[in-house]
């Protein structure tokens, strides 16, 4: 994915795959009331971006472009989950939440909460922005 320096973070970024089955397996073992969540919000992702690479570090799924470095990363916590775009303040409508450069993000509860014209938006938006790299 590139080797410039990551604008968010000094840690290494994960390594880039295109197996999605670690992505599916890390879904699975998350609470009962958020995989659905996490499943329509990785079905996105990958309908939006369907070059995008995967990976899974820190208990987190990232989702890259190798032209543009991780673009997007979830967290699953026991009531929610937090979908954090890497350079979502960059974007002209950035996501609601978030106080640490470049990064931006929204708290998911819900299927219907993913299933909006804002969350394709900042997905796609997500795709047209340099991540991390």
């Amino acid at each position: 994915m590139g080797e410039a320096t990551s604008k968010s973070s000094s840690r290494k970024p994960p390594e880039p795959g295109a197996d999605h089955q670690v992505i599916s397996e890390w879904i699975r073992g998350q609470m009962p009331d958020l995989q659905p969540v996490l499943i329509r919000l990785d079905e996105l992702i990958r309908e939006v971006h369907p070059q995008a690479q995967f990976a899974l570090k820190w208990k987190k799924a990232y989702y890259g472009l190798p032209e543009r470095g991780w673009i997007i990363e979830l967290v699953a916590y026991d009531v929610s989950v937090n979908a954090v775009f890497l350079a979502g303040a960059e974007f002209p409508s950035p996501p609601p939440l978030g106080d640490r450069d470049p990064s931006r993000y929204i708290k998911l509860h819900s299927v219907d909460e993913v299933d909006t014209d804002a969350m394709r938006d900042w997905i796609e938006q997500a795709g047209n922005t340099d991540g991390w790299h």
